[in-house]
Protein backbone atom coordinates (compact mmCIF):
# COMPACT_ATOMS: atom_id res chain seq x y z
CA UNK A 1 0.00 0.00 0.00
CA UNK A 2 1.26 3.64 -1.09
CA UNK A 3 0.22 6.94 -0.09
CA UNK A 4 1.25 10.41 -0.82
CA UNK A 5 1.17 13.36 1.05
CA UNK A 6 2.27 16.89 1.32
CA UNK A 7 3.43 16.48 4.87
CA UNK A 8 3.64 13.87 7.22
CA UNK A 9 4.33 14.09 10.97
CA UNK A 10 5.30 11.02 12.76
CA UNK A 11 3.45 10.51 16.33
CA UNK A 12 1.08 12.91 17.85
CA UNK A 13 2.24 13.95 20.96
CA UNK A 14 2.92 17.71 21.75
CA UNK A 15 5.83 18.42 19.81
CA UNK A 16 4.15 16.37 16.49
CA UNK A 17 0.54 18.10 16.88
CA UNK A 18 2.37 21.76 17.24
CA UNK A 19 4.28 20.19 13.93
CA UNK A 20 0.60 19.81 12.30
CA UNK A 21 -0.73 22.70 13.81
CA UNK A 22 1.75 24.94 11.78
CA UNK A 23 2.00 23.83 8.45
CA UNK A 24 -1.89 23.20 8.83
CA UNK A 25 -2.06 26.95 9.66
CA UNK A 26 0.28 27.38 6.73
CA UNK A 27 -2.17 25.90 4.41
CA UNK A 28 -0.43 22.87 3.79
CA UNK A 29 -2.38 19.17 3.89
CA UNK A 30 -0.97 16.97 7.07
CA UNK A 31 -1.34 13.57 7.72
CA UNK A 32 -0.40 12.80 11.68
CA UNK A 33 0.88 9.09 11.93
CA UNK A 34 0.78 8.03 15.50
CA UNK A 35 1.39 4.40 17.07
CA UNK A 36 -0.92 4.06 19.49
CA UNK A 37 -4.49 3.75 19.56
CA UNK A 38 -4.86 7.46 20.20
CA UNK A 39 -2.90 10.45 20.68
CA UNK A 40 -0.64 12.24 23.00
CA UNK A 41 -0.96 9.62 25.89
CA UNK A 42 2.03 11.04 27.65
CA UNK A 43 0.28 14.48 27.63
CA UNK A 44 -2.90 13.47 29.11
CA UNK A 45 -0.69 11.05 31.86
CA UNK A 46 1.16 14.39 32.63
CA UNK A 47 -2.53 15.70 32.77
CA UNK A 48 -3.20 13.55 35.60
CA UNK A 49 -1.08 15.49 37.87
CA UNK A 50 -2.01 19.07 36.66
CA UNK A 51 -0.59 19.37 33.47
CA UNK A 52 2.14 22.02 34.48
CA UNK A 53 2.75 23.76 30.91
CA UNK A 54 5.38 26.08 31.80
CA UNK A 55 6.98 28.15 34.20
CA UNK A 56 6.45 31.97 34.80
CA UNK A 57 10.11 33.16 35.29
CA UNK A 58 12.42 35.60 33.97
CA UNK A 59 13.48 33.74 30.14
CA UNK A 60 17.42 33.66 30.97
CA UNK A 61 16.28 31.43 34.43
CA UNK A 62 13.87 29.49 32.06
CA UNK A 63 17.14 29.31 29.27
CA UNK A 64 18.83 27.83 31.94
CA UNK A 65 17.02 24.61 33.12
CA UNK A 66 18.35 23.01 30.16
CA UNK A 67 21.49 23.01 31.10
CA UNK A 68 24.08 21.98 27.89
CA UNK A 69 21.37 22.07 25.52
CA UNK A 70 20.39 25.15 26.47
CA UNK A 71 22.47 26.95 23.71
CA UNK A 72 21.08 24.46 21.08
CA UNK A 73 17.56 24.79 22.29
CA UNK A 74 17.75 29.03 22.30
CA UNK A 75 16.29 29.92 18.97
CA UNK A 76 13.46 27.40 19.46
CA UNK A 77 12.75 29.31 22.77
CA UNK A 78 13.59 32.73 21.68
CA UNK A 79 10.76 32.10 19.02
CA UNK A 80 8.00 30.39 20.95
CA UNK A 81 8.61 30.79 25.08
CA UNK A 82 7.09 30.47 28.33
CA UNK A 83 4.98 33.42 27.21
CA UNK A 84 4.21 32.11 23.92
CA UNK A 85 2.71 28.84 25.75
CA UNK A 86 0.34 30.60 28.19
CA UNK A 87 -0.98 32.72 25.28
CA UNK A 88 -1.24 29.29 22.67
CA UNK A 89 -3.57 27.75 25.56
CA UNK A 90 -5.41 31.10 25.93
CA UNK A 91 -6.18 31.01 22.03
CA UNK A 92 -7.42 27.41 22.65
CA UNK A 93 -10.05 28.82 25.55
CA UNK A 94 -8.14 27.51 28.38
CA UNK A 95 -7.94 29.73 31.22
CA UNK A 96 -4.62 29.44 33.06
CA UNK A 97 -3.27 30.03 36.83
CA UNK A 98 -0.29 30.70 38.21
CA UNK A 99 1.01 28.72 41.34
CA UNK A 100 3.21 30.10 44.34
CA UNK A 101 6.13 28.42 42.36
CA UNK A 102 5.68 29.99 38.90
CA UNK A 103 4.63 27.12 37.64
CA UNK A 104 1.70 27.53 35.22
CA UNK A 105 -1.49 25.46 35.04
CA UNK A 106 -4.81 25.24 33.03
CA UNK A 107 -7.57 25.95 35.25
CA UNK A 108 -9.10 22.46 34.87
CA UNK A 109 -6.24 20.76 36.15
CA UNK A 110 -6.36 18.08 32.99
CA UNK A 111 -4.92 17.71 29.98
CA UNK A 112 -7.81 16.50 28.47
CA UNK A 113 -9.90 19.67 27.81
CA UNK A 114 -7.13 21.52 25.92
CA UNK A 115 -6.34 18.36 23.81
CA UNK A 116 -9.58 18.02 22.55
CA UNK A 117 -9.58 21.96 21.51
CA UNK A 118 -6.12 21.49 19.64
CA UNK A 119 -7.42 18.26 18.43
CA UNK A 120 -10.69 20.05 17.43
CA UNK A 121 -8.97 22.62 15.46
CA UNK A 122 -6.49 20.35 13.32
CA UNK A 123 -9.61 18.41 12.03
CA UNK A 124 -10.67 21.63 11.25
CA UNK A 125 -8.06 22.30 8.77
CA UNK A 126 -8.24 18.89 7.27
CA UNK A 127 -4.88 17.36 8.98
CA UNK A 128 -5.57 13.38 9.00
CA UNK A 129 -4.74 11.51 12.03
CA UNK A 130 -4.27 8.04 11.53
CA UNK A 131 -3.81 6.01 14.73
CA UNK A 132 -2.04 2.24 15.37
CA UNK A 133 0.75 3.39 12.51
CA UNK A 134 3.93 2.70 13.74
CA UNK A 135 6.74 3.84 12.19
CA UNK A 136 9.52 0.89 11.04
CA UNK A 137 11.97 3.08 9.34
CA UNK A 138 12.77 3.96 5.73
CA UNK A 139 12.21 2.39 1.84
CA UNK A 140 14.29 4.43 -0.96
CA UNK A 141 13.59 6.66 1.03
CA UNK A 142 10.10 7.00 1.98
CA UNK A 143 8.56 6.32 5.45
CA UNK A 144 7.21 2.80 6.16
CA UNK A 145 4.71 1.78 8.54
CA UNK A 146 3.10 -1.16 9.81
CA UNK A 147 -0.69 -0.38 10.08
CA UNK A 148 -3.86 -2.01 10.77
CA UNK A 149 -5.09 -2.79 6.97
CA UNK A 150 -0.82 -3.91 6.64
CA UNK A 151 2.45 -2.42 5.74
CA UNK A 152 2.14 0.71 4.12
CA UNK A 153 5.06 3.75 2.75
CA UNK A 154 4.28 6.93 2.51
CA UNK A 155 5.54 9.29 0.09
CA UNK A 156 5.90 13.06 1.53
CA UNK A 157 7.21 16.32 0.19
CA UNK A 158 8.17 16.65 4.41
CA UNK A 159 8.40 14.98 6.86
CA UNK A 160 8.23 15.82 10.97
CA UNK A 161 9.38 13.34 13.15
CA UNK A 162 8.05 13.51 16.54
CA UNK A 163 8.80 10.25 18.14
CA UNK A 164 9.11 10.75 22.06
CA UNK A 165 12.08 9.74 24.18
CA UNK A 166 12.82 6.54 25.40
CA UNK A 167 10.36 6.80 28.92
CA UNK A 168 6.89 5.43 29.43
CA UNK A 169 7.08 2.77 26.93
CA UNK A 170 3.70 1.52 27.20
CA UNK A 171 2.89 5.35 26.63
CA UNK A 172 4.18 5.44 23.21
CA UNK A 173 7.70 6.89 23.99
CA UNK A 174 9.40 3.62 23.50
CA UNK A 175 12.94 4.69 21.62
CA UNK A 176 12.38 1.75 19.35
CA UNK A 177 13.25 4.76 16.60
CA UNK A 178 16.82 5.22 17.45
CA UNK A 179 17.35 1.87 15.31
CA UNK A 180 16.66 3.77 12.06
CA UNK A 181 19.23 6.34 12.53
CA UNK A 182 23.34 5.23 12.61
CA UNK A 183 25.10 5.07 16.01
CA UNK A 184 27.20 8.55 14.95
CA UNK A 185 23.59 10.17 14.67
CA UNK A 186 22.04 9.18 18.14
CA UNK A 187 23.62 9.73 21.91
CA UNK A 188 22.58 6.61 24.47
CA UNK A 189 19.40 7.10 26.18
CA UNK A 190 19.64 7.68 30.00
CA UNK A 191 16.81 7.68 32.49
CA UNK A 192 16.35 11.73 33.70
CA UNK A 193 13.91 13.33 36.52
CA UNK A 194 14.21 9.61 38.21
CA UNK A 195 15.03 8.48 41.45
CA UNK A 196 17.84 6.71 42.57
CA UNK A 197 18.32 3.84 44.24
CA UNK A 198 19.60 2.82 48.03
CA UNK A 199 20.04 -0.38 50.16
CA UNK A 200 18.60 0.32 53.39
CA UNK A 201 18.91 -1.00 56.32
CA UNK A 202 15.85 -2.66 58.31
CA UNK A 203 15.62 0.13 60.29
CA UNK A 204 14.51 2.37 57.32
CA UNK A 205 11.83 -0.03 56.68
CA UNK A 206 8.84 1.81 58.87
CA UNK A 207 9.58 5.02 56.79
CA UNK A 208 9.03 3.37 53.34
CA UNK A 209 6.40 5.87 51.65
CA UNK A 210 6.93 8.76 53.81
CA UNK A 211 7.64 12.13 52.53
CA UNK A 212 10.90 14.00 53.79
CA UNK A 213 10.35 17.83 54.10
CA UNK A 214 11.82 20.60 54.49
CA UNK A 215 15.20 19.58 53.22
CA UNK A 216 17.64 20.33 50.52
CA UNK A 217 19.68 18.15 48.31
CA UNK A 218 22.88 18.53 46.75
CA UNK A 219 25.13 16.74 43.97
CA UNK A 220 28.49 18.27 41.87
CA UNK A 221 27.63 21.78 43.30
CA UNK A 222 23.70 22.14 42.27
CA UNK A 223 21.35 22.91 44.76
CA UNK A 224 17.33 21.28 45.20
CA UNK A 225 14.98 22.55 47.52
CA UNK A 226 11.93 19.99 48.02
CA UNK A 227 10.40 17.05 49.74
CA UNK A 228 11.77 13.49 48.77
CA UNK A 229 9.91 10.29 49.60
CA UNK A 230 11.46 7.49 50.82
CA UNK A 231 10.93 4.14 49.32
CA UNK A 232 12.27 0.27 49.50
CA UNK A 233 14.26 0.94 46.33
CA UNK A 234 15.81 4.38 47.33
CA UNK A 235 14.62 8.01 46.73
CA UNK A 236 12.37 9.56 44.59
CA UNK A 237 10.76 12.58 44.15
CA UNK A 238 10.64 16.23 42.87
CA UNK A 239 13.91 16.97 45.41
CA UNK A 240 16.31 14.84 43.90
CA UNK A 241 14.63 14.81 40.36
CA UNK A 242 17.02 17.72 39.17
CA UNK A 243 19.62 16.36 40.23
CA UNK A 244 19.54 13.47 37.74
CA UNK A 245 22.48 14.94 35.42
CA UNK A 246 25.01 14.75 38.14
CA UNK A 247 24.10 11.61 40.08
CA UNK A 248 23.79 9.52 36.80
CA UNK A 249 27.55 10.56 36.44
CA UNK A 250 28.62 9.56 39.85
CA UNK A 251 28.12 12.44 42.11
CA UNK A 252 27.93 12.27 45.67
CA UNK A 253 24.13 13.14 46.76
CA UNK A 254 23.92 15.28 50.03
CA UNK A 255 21.14 16.30 51.94
CA UNK A 256 20.94 19.12 54.45
CA UNK A 257 18.21 18.63 57.07
CA UNK A 258 17.98 22.10 58.43
CA UNK A 259 18.53 23.93 55.26
CA UNK A 260 17.70 27.09 56.74
CA UNK A 261 20.26 27.11 59.69
CA UNK A 262 23.86 27.63 59.25
CA UNK A 263 26.29 24.62 60.87
CA UNK A 264 27.48 27.33 63.50
CA UNK A 265 23.60 27.67 64.83
CA UNK A 266 23.03 24.03 64.28
CA UNK A 267 26.26 23.52 66.69
CA UNK A 268 25.41 26.04 69.30
CA UNK A 269 21.51 24.10 69.35
CA UNK A 270 22.88 21.22 69.50
CA UNK A 271 25.07 22.38 72.69
CA UNK A 272 22.56 23.16 74.62
CA UNK A 273 22.19 21.11 77.85
CA UNK A 274 20.47 18.11 77.47
CA UNK A 275 20.47 16.30 80.91
CA UNK A 276 19.19 12.61 81.06
CA UNK A 277 17.16 13.38 77.21
CA UNK A 278 18.08 10.74 74.58
CA UNK A 279 19.50 12.20 71.50
CA UNK A 280 17.01 11.60 69.18
CA UNK A 281 14.57 14.23 71.75
CA UNK A 282 17.33 16.28 71.96
CA UNK A 283 17.33 16.26 67.70
CA UNK A 284 13.90 16.55 68.00
CA UNK A 285 13.50 19.26 70.50
CA UNK A 286 16.48 21.62 68.97
CA UNK A 287 16.45 21.02 65.94
CA UNK A 288 12.51 20.06 65.02
CA UNK A 289 13.93 16.94 63.59
CA UNK A 290 11.12 14.67 62.82
CA UNK A 291 11.43 10.66 63.01
CA UNK A 292 12.11 10.11 59.24
CA UNK A 293 14.96 12.68 59.43
CA UNK A 294 16.33 11.06 62.62
CA UNK A 295 15.97 7.40 61.32
CA UNK A 296 18.15 9.29 58.05
CA UNK A 297 20.61 10.54 60.41
CA UNK A 298 21.45 7.42 61.83
CA UNK A 299 20.98 5.37 58.91
CA UNK A 300 23.90 7.29 56.74
CA UNK A 301 26.31 8.62 59.45
CA UNK A 302 26.53 5.89 61.81
CA UNK A 303 28.75 5.82 63.99
CA UNK A 304 27.79 9.18 64.48
CA UNK A 305 31.21 11.86 65.03
CA UNK A 306 31.65 14.38 68.33
CA UNK A 307 30.52 17.05 66.14
CA UNK A 308 27.13 16.27 64.01
CA UNK A 309 26.57 19.38 63.20
CA UNK A 310 28.47 19.27 59.85
CA UNK A 311 26.99 16.02 59.28
CA UNK A 312 23.28 16.98 59.81
CA UNK A 313 24.46 19.45 57.39
CA UNK A 314 25.68 17.20 54.68
CA UNK A 315 24.10 13.78 55.36
CA UNK A 316 25.73 11.69 52.10
CA UNK A 317 23.42 9.65 51.16
CA UNK A 318 24.96 5.84 49.48
CA UNK A 319 23.51 6.02 46.15
CA UNK A 320 23.46 3.27 43.76
CA UNK A 321 22.60 4.06 40.90
CA UNK A 322 19.22 5.31 38.88
CA UNK A 323 16.14 3.83 38.71
CA UNK A 324 15.29 1.85 35.39
CA UNK A 325 14.83 4.04 32.44
CA UNK A 326 10.68 3.20 32.02
CA UNK A 327 9.94 4.63 35.17
CA UNK A 328 11.83 7.89 34.18
CA UNK A 329 9.72 10.97 33.48
CA UNK A 330 12.47 11.88 30.76
CA UNK A 331 15.48 11.06 29.49
CA UNK A 332 18.52 12.50 28.43
CA UNK A 333 19.86 11.18 24.69
CA UNK A 334 18.15 10.76 21.56
CA UNK A 335 18.73 12.47 17.68
CA UNK A 336 21.66 14.82 18.61
CA UNK A 337 21.80 18.08 17.33
CA UNK A 338 25.02 17.39 15.12
CA UNK A 339 22.85 15.76 13.17
CA UNK A 340 20.66 18.47 12.79
CA UNK A 341 20.89 21.77 10.84
CA UNK A 342 19.97 24.59 12.84
CA UNK A 343 15.84 24.21 11.18
CA UNK A 344 16.08 20.85 12.77
CA UNK A 345 16.50 19.10 9.70
CA UNK A 346 18.08 15.69 9.36
CA UNK A 347 21.42 16.22 7.53
CA UNK A 348 21.55 13.24 5.50
CA UNK A 349 18.03 13.76 4.59
CA UNK A 350 16.33 16.64 2.84
CA UNK A 351 12.97 17.47 4.15
CA UNK A 352 13.33 15.37 6.83
CA UNK A 353 12.82 17.23 10.42
CA UNK A 354 12.91 16.17 13.96
CA UNK A 355 11.37 17.67 17.03
CA UNK A 356 10.33 17.00 21.10
CA UNK A 357 11.94 14.53 23.60
CA UNK A 358 13.56 12.79 20.62
CA UNK A 359 16.28 15.05 20.62
CA UNK A 360 19.17 15.35 22.50
CA UNK A 361 18.19 17.50 25.61
CA UNK A 362 16.89 17.40 28.87
CA UNK A 363 15.34 19.17 31.44
CA UNK A 364 14.21 19.47 35.04
CA UNK A 365 10.25 18.81 35.73
CA UNK A 366 8.64 22.36 36.26
CA UNK A 367 6.98 22.84 32.88
CA UNK A 368 10.03 22.95 30.70
CA UNK A 369 9.68 19.15 28.96
CA UNK A 370 6.41 20.28 27.59
CA UNK A 371 7.45 24.26 26.60
CA UNK A 372 10.60 22.59 24.82
CA UNK A 373 8.23 20.35 23.33
CA UNK A 374 6.10 22.86 21.72
CA UNK A 375 9.31 25.36 20.96
CA UNK A 376 10.58 22.62 18.92
CA UNK A 377 7.38 21.30 17.48
CA UNK A 378 7.04 24.49 15.92
CA UNK A 379 10.62 25.57 14.88
CA UNK A 380 10.28 22.30 13.14
CA UNK A 381 6.62 22.71 11.48
CA UNK A 382 7.77 26.04 10.27
CA UNK A 383 10.60 24.78 8.32
CA UNK A 384 9.11 21.78 7.18
CA UNK A 385 6.36 24.46 5.74
CA UNK A 386 9.40 26.63 4.29
CA UNK A 387 10.67 23.57 2.97
CA UNK A 388 7.60 22.59 0.57
CA UNK A 389 7.22 26.16 -0.38
CA UNK A 390 10.75 26.01 -1.87
CA UNK A 391 10.62 22.50 -3.61
CA UNK A 392 6.23 23.74 -5.02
Amino acid sequence: MERHVTALVVGAGPAGLMAADVLSAAGHKVLIAEAKPSPARKFLMAGKSGLNLTKAEPYEACLAAFGSASDALKPMLDDFGPDDVMAWAKALDQPLFTGSTGRVFPKAMKASPLLRAWLARLQSRGVDLERNWRWTGWEKGRARFDTPGGPCVVDAQAMVLACGGASWARLGSDGSWAAHFPDTQTAPFQPANVGINVVWSAHMQPHFGKALKGIALEADGRRSRGEVVITATGIEGGGVYPLSPALRDGATLMIDLCPDLSADTVRARLDRPRGKTSLANHLRKTLKLGPLARTLLMECARPLPQDIAPIIKNLPVPVQGMRPLDEAISVAGGLRFDALDDTLMVLDRPGVFAAGEMLDWEAPTGGYLITASLATGRWAGQAAAGWIDRIC
